[in-house]
């Protein structure tokens, strides 16, 4: 059994939680809006046609942004087509996907949606093969109040008053060939630039989102960042990173050292972002929107009918091991809070997504639901940097990974605190020891955790193998904690004054 030390203080901030880092993504792709949260035929589904076992479930993962239409999706979208009548609307073929769109769903459908689930629409714009003019005409239709060409739609539309949406993405991922209207660092930040200048002349109390790579293995990573952040830097909030892991592979050592990566990636675009500010001479700081994230590789090859309507399409069914890199992935972003502001597990529904329904029937949580429930219920307020002491390991991609993964959140009343932490040794508890510093009083309330199960093992509709379950409490001796951490186990440990 091995030994582990951890030593949190209130000194120890590394920032306050912007709770919009336990966001989520919905994508017109295959069956996450037509099946995932719409479903009109469902026997629970409301008399907007959206199902309210979904709904209920997004509410567990309590959710405050949900990044709309896209990803690839947006950058061939016309979101005219999605607005008035139904039965007036066209279908189009989308070529991001090869599918067909109905736009039964569309903005005011989709912004009702995110009422209901308690959560608010993080909109992103078609720079793709759109422009300004129809983003800043968006920005009008959304948050305007009234007597204008556009506000007076939606109100025409039965919405009388503003969705008033805060947050927009310029684009999604214009680097990337696979892209419809993909451009050059530079004619890209020339037209986010201009898009994002008009779209907060018409509503000043927005924030953007510029682009970044579509990825850290892009060949452009680092200098597209510069080249369109150099640009746009006055207009912009905010630069997007995106990262997906697998194990294709079947190198779990590897996988769940991923996080090594996810930190180099995380410092590169600071740093980036930093240099710019240096180089403007300006006080304004760019922070981090880390808007597409999680593990994605499972169901990169199964074959669907093209442009048929809705059919399967990346539906990763996730296992234990998935659910382990998912907690230490957010343990990272949290590490990270003082700069990412903004993070989308991509996405919500059945593409790559927590939860997973059948259509017209029923719906289960995914290993990697679990994960982000406790840290988006439980790890608001400040993030706490601990020093950990423990051992470690080598492996084929990486030497020294730390076996393991941990962080602290403490709430803003400075009554509680939460530990997260991820066991990566398959064969060996360890023995934690807690140093609590200047948290006298404080006792633990809830151990959870889920261990026990083989890397390979799923939930399903009829069985769910990995869920959380709680253990006797950890003791404390004076200022220490000390709790058992199972091998191969997530582990939340709740604490108040």
């Amino acid at each position: 059994m091995m030994k582990a030390k951890m030593t949190i203080a209130k000194e120890f901030k590394v920032g306050k939680i912007d709770n919009r880092i336990y966001g989520s993504f919905i994508e017109h792709l295959g069956r996450a809006v037509y099946g995932g949260i719409y479903d009109p035929t469902h026997p629970l589904a409301d008399e907007q046609g959206f199902r309210t076992d979904v709904i209920d479930l997004v509410k567990e993962l309590n959710v405050p942004i949900v990044r709309y239409p896209g990803g690839n999706f947006v950058s061939g979208y016309n979101w005219e087509d999605g607005i008035g009548p139904v039965q007036n609307r066209p279908k189009r073929l989308d070529l991001a996907w090869g599918t067909t769109e109905p736009n039964y769903v569309g903005l005011n459908e989709f912004m009702s949606w995110c009422k209901k689930a308690n959560s608010d629409c993080m909109m992103a714009v078609n720079l793709g093969t759109r422009g300004a003019e129809e983003a800043r005409n968006i920005v009008e239709y959304t948050n305007h109040k009234g007597g204008t060409y556009w506000s007076d739609l939606r109100k025409s539309h039965g919405v009388a008053e503003p969705w008033n949406v805060k947050l927009w993405c310029l684009g999604n991922e214009m680097d990337g060939r696979w892209q419809m209207g993909a451009k050059t660092a530079s004619d890209y930040g020339k037209l986010a630039n201009e898009a994002s200048k008009m779209m907060k002349w018409t509503d000043d109390t927005i924030e953007t989102v510029l682009c970044g790579s579509s990825s850290r293995q892009s060949p452009t990573f680092g200098q597209w960042e510069e080249t369109a952040l150099d640009i746009a830097y006055d207009s912009v909030d905010y630069v997007s990173l995106h990262q997906y892991y697998g194990n294709q592979a079947n190198d779990t050592p590897s996988f769940l050292a991923k996080t090594l990566e996810l930190e180099e990636f995380i410092y590169s675009v600071i740093c980036v972002c930093d240099y710019v500010k240096a180089k403007k001479r300006t006080k304004k700081t760019v922070n981090l929107s880390f808007d597409e994230w999680n593990v994605w590789y499972h169901s990169n090859d199964v074959p669907y009918e093209r442009w048929s309507y809705a059919p399967p399409r990346l539906e990763d069914i996730y296992n234990f091991e998935d659910a382990l890199l998912v907690g230490s992935m957010m343990i990272t972003l949290l590490r990270h809070c003082d700069r990412i502001k903004i993070a989308c597990l991509a996405q919500l529904v059945n593409v790559i997504a927590p939860i997973f329904t059948e259509d017209g029937g029923r719906v289960f949580k995914q290993t990697i639901f679990y994960p982000f429930e406790h840290m988006s219920n439980f790890g608001r307020g400040y993030a706490l940097n601990p020093i950990i002491d423990c051992p470690k390991y080598d492996c084929r991609e990486f030497t020294d990974v730390p076996y393991l993964e941990a962080i602290a959140t403490m709430s803003e009343d400075e009554q509680s605190v939460v530990i997260f932490c991820v066991n990566k040794s398959q064969d060996e508890s360890a023995v934690l020891e807690v140093n609590l510093m200047d948290f006298d009083g404080f006792k633990p309330i809830e151990f959870i955790s889920m261990d026990g199960c083989s890397k390979d093992d799923v939930n399903g509709f009829d069985s769910e193998a990995v869920c959380p379950h709680t253990n006797p409490l950890p003791t404390v001796d004076g200022s220490t904690l000390t709790a058992e951490l199972k091998p191969f186990s997530w582990n939340v440990i709740r604490l108040s004054k």
